[in-house]
C-alpha cells in the first residue's frame, strides 16, 4: 500500500504547483475508485485533504482539479492508514535488539569493586528480573520518531558516522533514566517495607535497608557519570532536575497534611514529581542531544509528561483492581500505606463523609473495609480511567504535531509511540 502514499503526496505537490501539472496531477490518479475506504491514519493527516482541497480552488484554467479527483487522493491516503495499522507492529518488538544490547551496557555500567555492593547494584539488571524496560522503550522509539535534523547536502558517509553517534548517545539517556529509575524503587521500597518487587522479593527484604539505599546512591552516582560524559549542560540540567522531583515527589508524599491528602491538585503534582518528570525530561533530553528545535522538544516532554500521568493514574486504579502476582507487588498497599490516590479521591467526592474515613488513617483494618466500599459504589474507578484516558490523548496529541515527515522509519516509531498510550491505558498489570 505504501505506493497509494506516495502517489496520493506526489499528485498533491503537483497541484500545488499550478499550471499545466495541474492536469498532469490529474492523470496520475487511477480513475477507478468505486470502493469507498474508512480507514484513517491519523489525525494528523486530515489536513492533506483540507491543503489539496484550498490549494486547488485557488489554481484557475487547467489547474483546476475535479472533486472527483479530490475523493481519488483521500481515498488512497485512508485506505493506505488502514493498511499500516493493519501491519501494527509491537512498539517492544521495534528496539527488542538495542534493549538486548542495553541490558548488557547496564550490567557492565554496575559493576562494583565491592562485591555486595555489585550484588545489590546489579539485583534488577539481571535476567530475568529487568522488568518490561518500559521507559528504554520510549525513549529508543522517540529517538526513531525525530528526523535527523541535518543539511541535505550533507555527505552520506558523514551523515552515517554523525547519526550512529547520535545514536549511541541516545541509548546513553536511556541507559541513564533506567539507572534513575531503578535507584528509585530501591529507595522507595526501604521507605516503604516492600517485600516484593516485578514479581520477586525486594532487594531491602533480602539484604537489608542500609544496602539498599546504597545500592540506590551508587546507581545514581554511575548515571551522574554517565551523563557528565554526555558534555551537554542542558541535558545534564533536566536530568538533574528529575532527579530532584523524584525526591520532592517523595517527600510530598510523606508529609502531606488533611487538607493536601484531599486535594486532586496536590495528587497530581506529586505523582508528575515521582512519575512523570523522568520520563518527560528524558524525551526532551533525547530531541536536544539531536539538535531539535524548542518547539519539537517541547512537544516530546509533554509526550512524555501526559504518558507519565496515564501511566501512574492506571497503576492507581490496578492497586485497588488487580492481584499481587498480577502486579508483582502487594495489591492494595497504597491504602495500607495511608496514601491516597485519584480513585478514592474522586470518590470522596462523591460521599463527603468518607473523608472522615480517611482522616482517621487506616491503621485499623475496618477503616480500609469501608473506604472500599465507598470506592465499589463510587465512580472512582471509571473516573480515574477517563482522566487517564483524557492524558493519554493529549500525548497522542503531542506526537501528530511533531514535524511532517516520509520517513518510513520516523512513521512507524510515531505509530509504535501512540500504540504505547494505548497500551499504558488497556493494561491489567
Amino acid at each position: 500500500m505504501s505506493w497509494r502514499w506516495a502517489l496520493a503526496r506526489r499528485v498533491a505537490a503537483l497541484a500545488a504547483t499550478g499550471g499545466g501539472r495541474g492536469a498532469q496531477a490529474q492523470r496520475l490518479l487511477p480513475t477507478s475508485s468505486a470502493a469507498a475506504g474508512t480507514g484513517l491514519l491519523g489525525r494528523h493527516h486530515m489536513p492533506l485533504a483540507s491543503q489539496i482541497r484550498s490549494k486547488v480552488v485557488g489554481c484557475r484554467g487547467a489547474a483546476l482539479v475535479s472533486s472527483r479527483w479530490l475523493h481519488d487522493a483521500q481515498y488512497q491516503v485512508r485506505q493506505d492508514g488502514a493498511s499500516r495499522a493493519q501491519e501494527q507492529q509491537d512498539p517492544f518488538e521495534l528496539v527488542a535488539d538495542e534493549l538486548s544490547l542495553l541490558a548488557n551496557r547496564l550490567r557492565s555500567m554496575v559493576a562494583a569493586e565491592v562485591p555486595k555492593l555489585a550484588s545489590a547494584a546489579e539485583y534488577f539488571f539481571k535476567v530475568g528480573a529487568e522488568g518490561k524496560r518500559f521507559r528504554p522503550t520510549v525513549l529508543l522509539l522517540m529517538a526513531s520518531a525525530l528526523k535527523f535534523p541535518l543539511s541535505e547536502s550533507t555527505e552520506g558517509g558523514v551523515l552515517s558516522i554523525l547519526a550512529d553517534k547520535l545514536r549511541t548517545r541516545q541509548q546513553n539517556i536511556a541507559e541513564i533514566t533506567e539507572m534513575i529509575h531503578v535507584a528509585s524503587l530501591l529507595h522507595d521500597d526501604v521507605l516503604d517495607d516492600a517485600d516484593t518487587r516485578r514479581g520477586v522479593s525486594s532487594l531491602n527484604l533480602i539484604m537489608g535497608n542500609k544496602l539498599s539505599v546504597l545500592a540506590g546512591d551508587f546507581l545514581l552516582s554511575r548515571a551522574c557519570v554517565a551523563l557528565a560524559a554526555l558534555g551537554n549542560t542542558e541535558v545534564v540540567s533536566l536530568m538533574a532536575t528529575a532527579v530532584e522531583h523524584l525526591v520532592t515527589g517523595e517527600t510530598m508524599q510523606i508529609s502531606t497534611s488533611r487538607e493536601q491528602r484531599r486535594s486532586m491538585e496536590y495528587y497530581l503534582q506529586k505523582t508528575y514529581y515521582k512519575t512523570a518528570s523522568l520520563i518527560s525530561n528524558s524525551c526532551k533530553a533525547v530531541a536536544i542531544l539531536a539538535g531539535h528545535t524548542a518547539e519539537v522538544s517541547m512537544l516530546t516532554y509533554e509526550y512524555g509528561r501526559n504518558l507519565g500521568l496515564a501511566f501512574q493514574l492506571i497503576d492507581d486504579v490496578l492497586d485497588f483492581t488487580g492481584t499481587s502476582a498480577s502486579l508483582g507487588k502487594g495489591s492494595l498497599s497504597d491504602i495500607h500505606h495511608g496514601i491516597i490516590t485519584a480513585p478514592m479521591l474522586y470518590a470522596i467526592e462523591e460521599f463527603p463523609q468518607l473523608q472522615e474515613i480517611v482522616d482517621r488513617g487506616f491503621d485499623n483494618s475496618a477503616n480500609i473495609e469501608i473506604a472500599l466500599d465507598y470506592l465499589r459504589k463510587s465512580r472512582g474507578i471509571e473516573r480515574t480511567k477517563e482522566l487517564a484516558r483524557e492524558h493519554a490523548d493529549r500525548a497522542v496529541k503531542a506526537i501528530e504535531s511533531l514535524p511532517d515527515s516520509d520517513d518510513e522509519d520516523v512513521l512507524t516509531s510515531r505509530r509504535a509511540l501512540i500504540d504505547i498510550t494505548e497500551r499504558v491505558i488497556t493494561r491489567t498489570k
